[in-house]
């Protein structure tokens, strides 16, 4: 009997764990904070029209944070191929062969 897999898997076509995600996300996000704190702190130490727009910058970024943080990587899930269940063909061959020999009587 022959058995073939009609195609061999990779560990690497799986995506990344969730894990790793999850800390990707936290980092994005991090500095995406950070930047609103810093807009926050200089808004209160300058004037005028950079002022209003430093306010308004540390009003919109936490928007813009969570839509970055989770936003999927196209390109990232578009390179590495899916996982596929491997898929096992039989020759009919084995059959035929097993089906044509005469079995022997102990009698």
């Amino acid at each position: 009997m022959e058995l073939k897999m009609a195609k061999t898997q990779s560990v690497t076509s799986l995506d990344i764990s969730p894990e790793e995600e999850r800390k990707s996300r936290m980092i994005k996000y991090t500095i995406a904070m950070s930047v609103r704190v810093v807009c926050i702190v200089l808004a209160v130490m300058v004037q005028g029209w950079l002022m209003w727009l430093l306010f308004a910058g540390a009003i919109f970024l936490p928007y813009f944070a969570v839509v970055i943080a989770n936003a999927q990587g196209a390109t990232q899930t578009s390179k590495a191929a899916k996982a596929v269940a491997p898929t096992i063909t039989i020759s009919a061959d084995a059959f035929t062969a097993a089906s044509q020999t005469k079995p022997k009587d102990d009698h």
